[in-house]
């Protein structure tokens, strides 16, 4: 049986509902935060379950070179790796190699590349990215992708689009084929979603859309990947210089073309207004590096816009650094306190930081959610940006 969503209230395009995966019920529109190496940086689990954290996201790429697949599975899969009993989506690695530029030669094969940490060759294909998420215990895996620069002209995107339908039914064969040796089972080592819905007893493979900032050449490719079959679909290849116009042109158009009755996913995206509009515009998950990239540099989300905490004048501000913010920040330490930390370069700056800006996105989701389910309330209370 494959991952389930349950689509329980409609607004517009918007929809609210769950996720039922095998490590629990995942509530959407969801904001997943990134865990690049089973680890989001500076919080731990427990905190991250504090914040009502209910699916990370945990990187294909570098879990692959550092600890290594092996190490994962023997150690029982990344949840029991990395202590984690809620559910995970690991990308396919298709966007971290794409971001190697002069490491990494793309064939029909796959991509040879290597190593950011000490040079050594590598080669990713749809089949062996598939057999690491597999090893990787995830409960939503990515077919692997290769993701278009930007800008690029028509045949050079037309060209990255064939190869990704053709490198999507790879990864589904190599699925069917091997989905038996994930290193988990549902029954006895983890609980079972509570309620009325049946639990899925596999991992899930999404496909990815691509096409570029070609509205035809992302219909095209939504149309094919649908055609060969995938319990959820992603968007894909946005967010890769292109304006944020554009992004949204892209996405709505590809939203168009997707299934109403399956999870649609926009990969690594979204300013918090950002994300709460796609989420009103019917994305189920999103996922995106800015709260905690953003934290670790000081810049803030917050209800009254963004704070970038190392200005001076915030030195003696006794205030709360979001007045309106319930999280464990906002409710005990100062703006000042904040920017001293920062200032002096204490870890406990990125932490802090951290957890109040996944708590912000994570907020503006549940907003969302709320604003679905009313059906007349008047906004979904997000950030003025």
């Amino acid at each position: 049986m494959s991952i389930q969503l349950q689509i329980e209230a409609t607004r517009g395009s918007g929809r609210a509902g769950k996720l039922i995966t095998p490590h629990g019920e995942v509530e959407t529109p969801v904001f997943m935060p990134v865990g690049t190496l089973a680890s989001v940086k500076g919080v731990s689990q427990d905190v991250l379950e504090e914040l009502g954290v209910e699916i990370l996201l945990a990187n294909t790429y570098h879990l692959f070179l550092r600890p290594g697949v092996e190490t994962v599975r023997q150690m029982g899969g990344l949840h029991r790796f990395m202590s984690w009993d809620r559910a995970i989506l690991t990308d396919s690695g298709g966007f971290q190699v794409f971001s190697l530029n002069d490491l990494r030669k793309v064939s029909e094969e796959g991509v040879a590349f290597r190593s950011h940490l000490d040079g050594s060759s590598h080669f990713l294909s749809p089949e062996k990215a598939t057999e690491v998420q597999i090893g990787l215990g995830a409960d939503i895996i990515m077919a692997f992708d290769e993701c278009t620069e930007y800008p690029a002209d028509r045949a050079r995107v037309r060209a990255s689009m064939e190869l990704t339908v053709r490198w999507a039914e790879r990864c589904k064969n190599y699925f069917a084929a091997h989905k038996h040796e994930v290193p988990w089972e549902v029954s006895g080592q983890w609980p079972v979603v509570r309620g009325q819905y049946p639990v899925p007893s596999t991992q899930s493979l999404f496909g990815i859309v691509q096409g570029g900032m070609d509205t035809e050449l992302r219909r095209e490719s939504a149309e094919r990947t649908i055609a060969i079959g995938f319990p959820g679909y992603a968007i894909g290849g946005l967010s890769v210089g292109e304006p944020r116009e554009l992004t949204h042109e892209i996405v709505l158009s590809t939203l168009e073309h997707l299934p109403t009755d399956q999870p649609r996913y926009l990969m690594g995206v979204g300013t918090p207004e950002e994300i709460a509009q796609y989420a009103q515009s019917g994305v189920d998950m999103m996922d995106c590096v800015l709260p905690t990239r953003a934290a670790r540099h000081g810049l803030l989300f917050t209800s009254e816009g963004k704070v970038s905490i190392k200005q001076a004048r915030y030195a003696q501000d006794d205030s709360a650094l979001d007045p309106a913010c319930d999280c464990r920040v906002c409710q005990r330490y100062s703006r000042a306190y904040l920017r001293h930390l920062y200032a002096a370069n204490e870890l406990l700056a990125q932490v802090l930081n951290t957890v109040h800006n996944l708590h912000f996105y994570l907020a503006t989701m549940r907003a969302v959610r709320a604003w679905i389910r009313a059906g007349d309330a008047t906004g979904a209370g997000v950030s003025r940006m």
